[in-house]
């Protein structure tokens, strides 16, 4: 068996499909209508502070917004913000959970919150 599957990894489609059941990048969880992206999980892309999955270790959530006019508000004890207008992303903005999947995707600050508050609970005063 361990040589057959020594074999196998010599195909790069068998190694791309081993790496996306190993790492979870194929799942998308149903979060409701939108882009392809939402509700899979975001891969380690370079933002303006490092990696991506570097920014993830808190395990808090986090709003990557290459908008540069979003705020996190009430939530920053429990999402950390970073605006990074260079982020290789062809959306304005995404929130992420702390395991990386992509719960919102848009640019409204009212829509934002209503996100926050579902994946994060109420604000603190």
């Amino acid at each position: 068996m361990r040589r057959l599957l020594t074999e196998l990894m010599d195909f790069d489609e068998v190694n791309r499909h081993l790496i996306e059941k190993i790492t979870a990048t194929r799942i998308r969880y149903d979060f409701g209508e939108g882009p392809d992206l939402l509700g899979r999980r975001l891969p380690d892309i370079d933002v303006k502070q490092g990696h991506l999955y570097g920014l993830l270790r808190r395990g808090r959530g986090l709003l990557l917004d290459r908008t540069e006019r979003l705020t996190v508000g009430g939530w920053s004890d429990r999402v950390d913000h970073l605006a990074d207008p260079t982020a290789p992303l062809d959306v304005p903005c995404v929130l992420l959970r702390p395991d990386g999947h992509v719960a919102w995707i848009g640019d409204d600050q009212q829509d934002l919150d209503d996100h926050l508050a579902r994946w994060f609970g109420e604000p603190a005063d």
